[in-house]
């Protein structure tokens, strides 16, 4: 679906009104949640100001919610004193239980009750986008509020190694327990006026399949997110200390203004109870927590803790979250620095971690992505150190190492080896967490520097049979390439618009007419398991399921 001059959303008239449709089944103001997604982009464009944003719609925003915590600099920084503790206290306060009486809660506060009678019937959308037209640029978006200027989690993926498996949707449904159909992340083949398919990595890497072009879209994390720009109650927020773009479930009233603004199209609104109860999400990966909140509740402000984890109750929005409990070390050290949907991909094609740290495997991986996916293809290939001492002796030869059963060294991983200490800058991994590609750096290097304490692998002769030229950093940078491939391009989806997205993608950008298409995997071939046993198969469009429980067919598009 294209983008036309008579819609203000990224992915077209068609999708625009579905939106319209869409609020027009909800309690709130239709035309104010349209006009308010309009002008918050106009905000990311750099066209409107926040405060002028604010200033526009304060009245009516207090008039249809009852209040205005909309997190604008200016207006968050003068209303944050008095706002701070208002809604945790209010619902603590309040001695009831489960999503009804929560709902009164919000009721008695003037904020309303999104949906919560609307049981099993969907939308004609849930958060499902068409591929649109997805151009580069350089927006000039900022953040919300004061953010840690050290540490913005984000990703790298890398779609010439994506092989469309969808092991990163179950791994996101199985960690979330999300409903059926609510795919936080969401895996998709498609075709357009540019290519008609075909990846161009090399066979000989893991993924790169040479049939789909592909596009993996979980939420963008985005910077400067109108989402964030269009909640009346602050239940969508950035989270200062990493820059996660979250929902607090506690203060979402389900209005799905955030929905309409978001130009990226994942959010998904709970229509009904979800299939997994909360005293039934018992920690991930098996793991025994006497409260659900020890797992679910991941954010802390001023001294609060909010629920942004995990599937959403009955009347509120969801999306991506790239996992705060793992962020915050809530299962383990180990996992700070990583996602469920990264630790599950066969290729590595999803690098998480911190954007603004160079020794990150997402930033290595976008910086130096023939670099990068070389050291993923042979770092398990490389004798250690110890094993090159035990091996070898002084004045051996290339030959002598590729005939050395114990090495297990072919001439092409040797080549890769050389190419990498060529042009490697020797950070070395780092402090920080999710450095694994500097770390198989790091290990073949050592094996290198090993290597050529006893082999020559700077003359002439030796480069050439490496294929290295004259040893020259051009030199192994064309052989990484003709190893690993040469990325048809990097880009970031609707950077133009100014939500400066913490999405980076290494592959096929997808044209103005890009269509999905049907992928190599089957979503009703891959089921998952939620935490209270059930196992369920993945599902391509939540409306598949919402229809079941309807009359006739409320419709969807792509």
């Amino acid at each position: 679906m294209s983008t036309d001059d008579e819609s203000f959303h990224p992915l077209g008239q068609e999708w625009e009104g579905e939106l319209e449709e869409m609020l027009d089944d909800t309690e709130y103001d239709t035309d104010l949640g349209m006009q308010m997604a309009q002008d918050a982009m106009r905000v990311t464009k750099g066209e409107l100001s926040e405060a002028e944003f604010h200033e526009m719609y304060h009245e009516d925003v207090m008039e249809e919610f009852g209040e205005d915590q909309r997190p604008t600099k200016e207006a968050f920084e003068a209303a944050q004193e008095e706002a701070k503790g208002t809604v945790s206290r209010m619902l603590s306060a309040f001695d009831g239980d489960g999503e009804e009486s929560r709902r009164d809660v919000m009721k008695k506060m003037g904020v309303g009750a999104a949906a919560v009678g609307m049981g099993a019937f969907g939308s004609t959308i849930d958060g499902q986008p068409s591929l649109a037209e997805e151009g580069e640029g350089h927006g000039g978006g900022h953040s919300q509020a004061e953010q840690n200027e050290d540490l913005q989690w984000g990703m790298t993926i890398d779609l010439e190694r994506c092989d469309g498996c969808l092991s990163c949707m179950e791994a996101c449904a199985s960690e979330n327990d999300l409903d059926q159909g609510v795919n936080w992340m969401y895996v998709m083949a498609f075709e357009d006026e540019l290519t008609s398919g075909g990846s161009p990595a090399p066979d000989n890497i893991v993924g790169g399949t040479s049939d789909h072009n592909m596009l993996v879209r979980p939420c963008q994390h985005c910077t400067d997110a109108p989402c964030e720009k269009v909640c009346p109650t602050t239940a969508r927020h950035t989270r200062d200390k990493d820059g996660l773009v979250l929902t607090d479930y506690d203060v979402c009233i389900g209005c799905r203004y955030c929905q309409v603004a978001c130009p990226y199209g994942v959010n998904y609104f709970q229509w009904d109870e979800p299939d997994v109860a909360h005293e039934d999400i018992n920690g991930y990966d098996g793991a025994e927590v006497d409260d659900p909140s020890e797992i679910t509740h991941a954010d802390y402000e001023n001294g609060t803790e909010r629920w942004v984890d995990s599937r959403s109750p009955r009347g509120t929005m969801s999306k991506c979250t790239m996992c705060p409990s793992m962020q915050d070390g809530r299962q383990g050290e180990d996992r700070v620095g990583t996602t469920a949907c990264e630790r599950a991909c066969p290729p590595d094609a999803i690098q998480f971690g911190n954007v603004k740290d160079e020794h990150s495997d997402a930033y290595q991986h976008g910086e130096h992505p023939s670099k990068s996916r070389a050291i993923i293809e042979i770092n398990n290939d490389v004798p250690d150190p110890e094993t090159v001492d035990e091996q070898l002796s002084d004045g051996d030869d290339l030959e002598t190492v590729l005939e050395n059963e114990e090495l297990d060294l072919d001439a092409e991983v040797v080549s890769i080896m050389k190419a990498i200490g060529i042009v490697s800058e020797r950070l070395g991994p780092g402090d920080e967490e999710n450095n694994s590609i500097l770390e198989g750096e790091e290990t073949i290097l050592e094996s290198l520097d090993a290597l050529e304490q006893y082999v020559d692998l700077e003359s002439e002769e030796v480069l050439t049979e490496l294929r290295l030229g004259g040893g020259e950093e051009d030199d192994a940078n064309a052989r990484l390439r003709e190893f690993a491939g040469n990325p048809s391009s990097k880009f970031k989806l609707l950077e133009d618009i100014g939500t400066h997205p913490n999405i980076t993608y290494i592959g096929q950008e997808p044209g103005p007419e890009a269509e999905q298409v049907e992928g190599p995997s089957e979503y009703s071939d891959i089921s998952y398991e939620r935490s209270d046993g059930s196992e369920v198969d993945l599902v391509d469009k939540r409306q598949e399921i919402l229809d079941e429980g309807t009359v006739g067919d409320v419709g969807w598009s792509l």
